[in-house]
């Protein structure tokens, strides 16, 4: 038995879809339904939205003198840029689990998310980018439930083991 739960529970009984490709050649046609995934609205089970639902770390190298002033003016930009998000100090050493510098933003909900995602893509430059979800089990989230934009860095979780 799997500690993984099937992503396919609740859909035991559903039509099969079918094969069909779509125009392009590539991408299969999948039957419209007037139902949208809840995920666009609502963050899924087991994240905790109470407080907010993720966490952005933006990482740099605080010894680079060029990496630091990036990072400074991009902490700015997103402060002036998504005023609605909660932003952090602006540190220049490492703190908590991260190894190097870092500026923390959280989001709140799932379009938020994916906002700051697809600005980040683009605007991150040198920097790299931890995010992960919170749930209720703060190594899990930092261990195995996080995403990582550019080169991850190691991380020190051992801290993070007493809440698990």
């Amino acid at each position: 038995m799997s500690e993984w739960k099937s992503p396919l529970e609740g859909y035991e009984n559903a039509e099969p879809l079918p094969d069909t490709i779509n125009p392009d050649g590539k991408s299969l046609y999948n039957p419209p339904t007037d139902a949208k995934s809840s995920a666009y609205d609502e963050f899924p089970q087991p994240i905790d939205s109470s407080n907010n639902g993720f966490d952005f770390h933006i990482y740099y190298m605080q010894n680079i003198k060029s990496e630091l002033k990036f990072a400074r003016e991009l902490h700015e930009r997103v402060r002036r840029e998504f005023p609605e998000l909660r932003i952090y100090k602006f540190w220049e050493k490492p703190v908590g689990p991260h190894p190097t510098a870092m500026f923390e933003v959280n989001t709140f909900t799932p379009h938020q998310t994916g906002a700051l995602f697809s600005w980040l893509t683009v605007h991150r430059g040198p920097c790299s980018v931890l995010i992960h979800p919170n749930t209720k089990d703060p190594y899990k989230d930092h261990t195995e439930l996080l995403t990582w934009m550019g080169k991850p860095w190691p991380l020190y979780t051992e801290m993070l083991k007493e809440h698990h």
